[in-house]
């Protein structure tokens, strides 16, 4: 039985790496389509270019093909593809917040009232300084 086990490990290695990479290639199509769905369903519109999610959607279906097959270079490397454009995706909508928040701040400067009717206080417990 040990012989048949190291006899069978090379294998079961591969098929572990197989499976493993295919569970990574398959949860980053699913995060990736979900992110470029809010993106479309955003309110006021997406934040990134139209041609930026074409690439994404290119190499999520991409990844899909290669997961329907069987070859694990194939899985990888459209993997990586789509890795490359995710982030891609994430900079463009980084870039689009930071000009966002430029132009707000400029816009916003100084609108802040100090009409706030705060009151700082102190809770103080009779009762337990009694005891």
């Amino acid at each position: 039985m040990i012989k048949d086990a190291e006899a069978h490990a090379d294998e079961d290695r591969k098929r572990r790496e197989e499976a493993d990479v295919r569970n990574q290639a398959e949860s980053l199509v699913y995060q990736t389509e979900k992110f470029v769905k809010e993106q479309r369903e955003a309110e006021g519109g997406s934040k990134v270019p139209e041609d930026t999610l074409t690439k994404v959607d290119g190499a999520i279906s991409e990844a899909k093909t290669a997961l329907a097959g069987t070859d694990i270079a194939a899985i990888k490397s459209a993997m990586e593809k789509l890795g490359t454009e995710s982030q891609a995706l994430g900079q463009a909508i980084y870039e689009a917040t930071q000009a966002e928040q430029a132009a707000g701040g400029a816009d916003g400067a100084g609108t802040q009232s100090s009409d706030d009717d705060v009151v700082d206080a102190e809770v103080v417990d009779d009762d337990q300084e009694r005891k």
